[in-house]
């Protein structure tokens, strides 16, 4: 998806990442706020700066390794948190707290696109533009998986039957080691990145 591994990619890619993660996990923590719940506000996460979203697995070794196997990285920020006791509508709340981080990617992805159209920009900004877009469609496609904890799991939540949900919530506690297994081992990797080029040709 980015093509050959260099320095200047690296650097291109980590910033991006950082920025579009950022954009991400604020907009939880601020949908969390308009409904209700300051748990997120409270803790410094409706924020732009990247240090207060950084999971050292998801966000760090994950996309790392993803990024040597797959030449595309698949990762994730720490979680925001939320009192589900203070969010409006219940599960459906929750839900919504959910999906406005993925909803941000793909909204910044669309926007990456429409700055593509307007400047027909060459070289490096071309460049630039191209990983942001990937990326943002990377992280929206990522956390919608329906694999606790990820924000797919909470959308999935809402709707599921209290069965359902029961399983998920005994799934959550080992849920970053079976999203793990399976990208390694289970093929989940190359049907995200199927995905991705899928949603990639939609909106571009």
């Amino acid at each position: 998806m980015f093509g050959e591994i260099t320095v200047l990619s690296i650097v291109v890619i980590i910033g991006v990442l950082l920025v579009s993660m950022s954009v991400h996990e604020a907009m939880h923590a601020y949908t969390g706020l308009k409904l209700g719940d300051d748990t997120a506000a409270e803790e410094g996460r409706i924020s732009l700066n990247p240090l207060k979203h950084i999971d050292p697995f998801m966000t760090v070794l994950l996309p790392a390794i993803t990024l040597i196997l797959f030449q595309a990285p698949i990762l994730a920020a720490k979680p925001v948190p939320f009192n589900p006791d203070r969010v409006k509508y219940e599960e459906f709340g929750a839900a919504m707290i959910a999906a406005a981080g993925p909803i941000s990617n793909l909204v910044l992805a669309v926007l990456g696109v429409v700055i593509t159209r307007l400047l027909s920009p060459e070289g490096l900004l071309e460049y630039i533009l191209l990983v942001f877009i990937s990326l943002n469609v990377s992280l929206f496609v990522f956390n919608l998986i329906p694999i606790p904890p990820l924000d797919g799991s909470r959308v999935l939540y809402a709707f599921a039957p209290e069965p359902v949900q029961r399983v998920m919530a005994q799934l959550e506690p080992f849920g970053l080691f079976i999203i793990f297994g399976l990208v390694l081992y289970g093929g989940l990797g190359r049907i995200i990145l199927d995905l991705n080029q899928t949603v990639l040709r939609f909106i571009m």
